[in-house]
């Protein structure tokens, strides 16, 4: 396939339509986990923007999130044009949003190339974080789908992984046809994998034509795909009412499911370690903050005695730890949470007994 696709057709999708409900108290409908600022003095979504700054500036950069976050995300991010900060009309998973994105973009620039990245990752090596981009970028160009594969740390079981061909060179900033996607193995998979040194994590950052991704659309969610190519072309006045209507018709699945592991020929960049983390409960929060010689850390000023492997996050107000143990502390003005920090992954089920009790001042 020849390519006619410049730099000028990439484009970048920032998905931010999650509720974080694993960060709760501090992350709610309005104020979720990707418009907060764990780290630093800029919120996640900012920092996503900011590391692909180098390849994509703002006016191409496209935001999908919700009617709860669309205002907040346009005020933390006014360099990016507000006509590219979409409320989705309903929550219908990746495989529809990265659907519409497609389609809006194809009618705008047919020749559009997507980088579609998580809006909430921390990624402390930006550098050569763009040097994996570049070649996922530039092989999405020549009509290829690429997923970016994460070397694993330690035997997640809450990741899809990628099976590379054994002796791949890993880090070799190339792309590679992938043996296969391997769904969120037990424990004793996630060894194997881990030991085997020929499995990655999916790191859920993709990239693709966007009208190659219409067309895996058509063979692999018919039905889905048939209501986005229904929709009118972006810049029509009937575009935005015809979302409000069609868009929740659509199927709630993911991409993994719905494309990647039905189309043949996906490569991935088996990339060098770049410092990548989901973020995905208080927990990381702990791992990625500085630890006093007994593995204490804190947000807020904080004492710990005969104490040890603690969190606290609890701005404006002196925490006393005393006696205790593995134990995560976050404070807000209307609620307060504590857990046991190997419970970290279940906080979203504080989360559905808030919504059965009807308590939406707390969501």
């Amino acid at each position: 396939m020849v390519n006619t696709t410049s730099r000028t057709n990439y484009y970048g999708l920032i998905l931010a339509g999650g509720r974080g409900t694993r960060f709760w108290p501090r992350s709610r409908k309005a104020k979720a986990k990707q418009v907060l600022n764990f780290f630093g003095e800029r919120s996640l979504i900012q920092q996503t923007v900011d590391r692909l700054r180098p390849l994509l500036p703002p006016e191409r950069i496209w935001i999908l999130t919700n009617e709860f976050l669309k205002d907040e995300i346009s005020r933390q991010l006014p360099e990016v044009p507000k006509r590219q900060i979409l409320a989705e009309p309903a929550q219908r998973n990746t495989a529809p949003a990265i659907g519409l994105a497609c389609h809006m973009l194809h009618s705008l620039d047919p020749g559009a190339v997507l980088g579609i990245f998580p809006a909430d990752h921390i990624i402390s090596r930006p550098a050569i974080y763009l040097r994996a981009v570049r070649p996922a970028f530039r092989a999405a160009s020549q009509g290829e789908m690429v997923v970016l594969g994460i070397k694993p740390r330690y035997p997640e079981t809450g990741y899809g992984y990628i099976e590379f061909p054994k002796k791949t060179a890993f880090g070799s900033l190339e792309t590679v046809p992938i043996t296969r996607f391997c769904e969120k193995p037990d424990l004793a998979n996630a060894k194997k994998f881990l030991k085997s040194g020929n499995y990655y994590w999916n790191a859920g950052m993709f990239f693709w034509q966007a009208s190659r991704l219409l067309e895996a659309l058509d063979n692999h969610l018919p039905k889905t795909s048939k209501l986005i190519r229904g929709l009118p072309p972006f810049l029509s006045p009937d575009f935005f009412p015809e979302l409000s209507r069609v868009f929740p018709l659509c199927e709630d699945i993911s991409i993994d499911y719905a494309v990647l592991e039905k189309e043949k020929g996906i490569l991935s960049v088996p990339a060098p370690d770049f410092g990548w983390n989901d973020v995905g409960s208080w927990n990381a929060v702990y791992d990625l903050q500085k630890h006093d010689s007994e593995g204490n850390a804190s947000r807020g000023e904080a004492i710990f005695n005969d104490s040890t492997g603690n969190y606290v996050d609890a701005p404006g107000k002196l925490v006393a730890m005393l006696g205790v143990k593995n134990l995560v502390v976050v404070d807000t003005p209307d609620a307060l949470l504590v857990l046991d920090r190997d419970k970290a992954q279940n906080v979203g089920q504080i989360v559905k007994l808030l919504e059965k009790q009807r308590r939406d001042s707390l969501l």
